[in-house]
């Protein structure tokens, strides 16, 4: 697996080995030791989840707060995505910066969102399978999100506005400056 550090530090691309020949292609999409190794450090999954989407969708930007919060692995089956993660940790040197990936099913990449991240997405492509594995349980009460369009985060969907489709509560998000939710760096 090639491990590709981003601008801020615990966020990470990773590319599998894909063999491929004229029947298809084969790649190992996870494995415990090989994440371990690339991470330098244990991750332990319990969830995994997956979404459909079409062209336009922006899923985010999603938390969950205090004991809930969740370190992702996210990847593409099929399409592509533009994928987010915002540190939102006070204190942190990187607090109200993103990074940015392209994750589609023909790169294969995976993107790991360590807690203290908001997270989203955009579909660029007609449609989108999005899976990713999750280290804390889905809890309702605990979830939360900063707006996707908040203009401190300076974020490009890769989407031309109009085309945006957001759910009822993503459209009412709170922009990060008001967000009270947040995490602190180095707890």
């Amino acid at each position: 697996m090639n491990v590709i550090e981003t601008a801020i530090s615990g966020v990470y691309v990773l590319e599998p080995r894909v063999f491929g020949d004229s029947r298809g292609y084969f790649f190992e999409s996870w494995s415990q030791r090989d994440l371990d190794a690339a991470l330098g450090f244990h991750v332990d999954f319990v969830q995994d989840n997956e979404s459909k989407s079409h062209y336009g969708v922006v899923r985010g930007l999603h938390f969950q707060k205090g004991e809930w919060a969740q370190s992702k692995l996210v990847r593409v089956v099929s399409g592509r995505v533009l994928d987010i993660a915002v540190d939102i940790r006070r204190g942190s040197p990187w607090f109200g910066q993103h990074v940015a990936c392209e994750l589609s099913g023909e790169n294969h990449r995976q993107f790991f969102v360590p807690r203290g991240f908001a997270h989203g997405f955009a579909v660029l492509s007609q449609e989108a399978v999005f899976q990713y594995k999750c280290d804390r349980y889905y809890h309702p009460e605990s979830e939360a999100g900063i707006a996707w369009d908040d203009p401190a985060l300076g974020i490009d969907w890769g989407l031309p506005r109009a085309d945006i489709l957001l759910s009822e509560k993503d459209f009412h998000n709170p922009l990060l400056a008001d967000c009270q939710d947040l995490f602190d760096y180095g707890l």
